[in-house]
């Protein structure tokens, strides 16, 4: 992109809370060291605080810093990929057990930002999947048949009953996912962070990890200052690992950027027309579009894409172009922010753990879905790592995990983006 201003997150421009940014700076030992500031991490510190335990926290960057305060926003129940498959991968008893816990996951976020008064422009209208072919509005079908068998609160939308709810005629149908909703992703990692210090967490920014060893019956991990010592480790760095040498706990995945454009706010007219309810959106299409305002009324367009790439121009003006597309009346479309953040991806789009040695967790591959799971995930592995019990985790861990060809296959969806992206723009 040639405008370098606009490289810059909604997220961090507007996210109301705000963390000491303390760095490590000395020696501890604890009952367990996490690694990684993200949802999982930080949830999992809060988790292990409440429960009593010493636990330190070390993130590279700041809180957020990764694919949590990156997000869209969206807190959905479950994963991408529909129940049934899920099922069928991993067998029934196991997928069914993933499939509870995490459709437990955005009742847990609203619980937390109830409980420690985290301001993150929570709303709680639902999400849209909208159909954008023939063929994705059978697969919403298909999909609503899956939630309401498990209980979950969904509604199939006519076309005409999504554009209401959107402000665009584009779409074939949507499943109105209800009980659900959306939040300022930054806002709320921070504010569990708080509430994680408040609760007797050690949570270190600007501290990243150079080395982590087993000695002894400890865990010790090494900063560039210090070290922490700690009966217990989870890493949970996801698509945000900075190549530690800690052999099977290495994340294993695809790397895939997806960006995000936000406009100006729209006027009062236009915000009655475009998402009145405020519910947030994706669609069907294997290049997902994602839709969303904010709490002070703009619209925010993402999709699969590297704005810091070679591609950049096309990305950029192609959420110009889509904009204009669906939605006609708006006027002269301006985008004040532009940013991105990376997914993990892995080649069955499941999450992942592994054990890497005595009470140590490697979590990764939530491939898009982190606000819910990583809730859930980091919450079942505080409980793990205080007391062993590995029923209590989503899914069973295991002891190495690998992908191949990951690199190409990231750039093989950055040039499907690209492609797509760039003849939508001659249509």
């Amino acid at each position: 992109m040639n405008n370098p201003a606009l490289l810059n997150s909604l997220w961090r421009s507007t996210a109301g809370e705000v963390l000491e940014n303390t760095a490590l700076n000395e020696d501890q030992v604890v009952d367990v060291v996490i690694i990684g500031g993200g949802f999982t991490g930080v949830t999992a510190a809060l988790e292990l605080a409440e429960k009593g335990a010493s636990v330190t926290l070390l993130e590279a960057d700041d809180i957020g810093y990764g694919g949590s305060g990156r997000n869209v926003g969206l807190v959905n129940a479950g994963l991408w990929m529909e129940p049934e498959k899920i099922e069928k991968i991993l067998g029934k008893t196991a997928g069914k057990k993933i499939n509870t816990m995490l459709a437990a996951g955005p009742e847990q976020v609203f619980s937390n930002i109830a409980r420690f008064g985290i301001d993150c422009e929570l709303t709680r209208t639902g999400t849209l999947h909208c159909a954008h072919s023939a063929r994705g509005l059978a697969n919403l079908k298909d999909r609503l048949r899956q939630y309401l068998a498990r209980g979950l609160k969904a509604e199939l939308l006519s076309r005409e009953e999504t554009a209401a709810k959107t402000g665009t005629s584009i779409y074939r149908g949507a499943i109105w996912h209800q009980d659900v909703g959306t939040i300022q992703p930054l806002a709320y990692v921070r504010g569990l962070a708080r509430a994680a210090v408040s609760a007797g967490a050690s949570v270190y920014q600007n501290s990243p990890v150079v080395s982590i060893e087993r000695k002894g019956s400890r865990w010790r991990v090494r900063t560039p200052t210090n070290t922490v010592e700690a009966n217990g480790i989870l890493l949970a760095t996801n698509a945000y690992h900075r190549g530690l040498l800690v052999g099977n706990a290495t994340p294993q995945y695809t790397p895939v950027y997806f960006f995000q454009a936000a406009t100006q706010p729209l006027s009062a007219e236009t915000l009655e027309r475009i998402l009145p309810e405020r519910q947030g959106c994706w669609n069907t299409a294997t290049i997902m579009t994602s839709l969303r305002r904010d709490e002070a009324g703009r619209l925010i367009i993402g999709a699969v894409g590297n704005i810091e790439g070679a591609s950049s121009g096309i990305h950029y003006q192609w959420a110009k172009h889509r904009l204009r597309q669906m939605f006609p009346y708006l006027e002269a479309v301006e985008f004040d922010h532009t940013w991105h953040g990376r997914i993990a991806f892995s080649a069955d789009h499941l999450p992942h753990m592994v054990k890497f040695g005595p009470n140590a967790l490697s979590i990764f591959g939530y491939s898009g879905r982190g606000i819910g799971p990583g809730s859930v995930f980091g919450k079942a592995a505080a409980e793990y790592l205080l007391g062993g019990n590995e029923e209590v985790l989503p899914i069973e861990p295991s002891t190495v995990y690998r992908e191949s060809l990951t690199t190409a296959k990231s750039r093989y969806y950055e040039l499907g983006a690209t492609v797509i992206h760039g003849l939508t723009q001659l249509v």
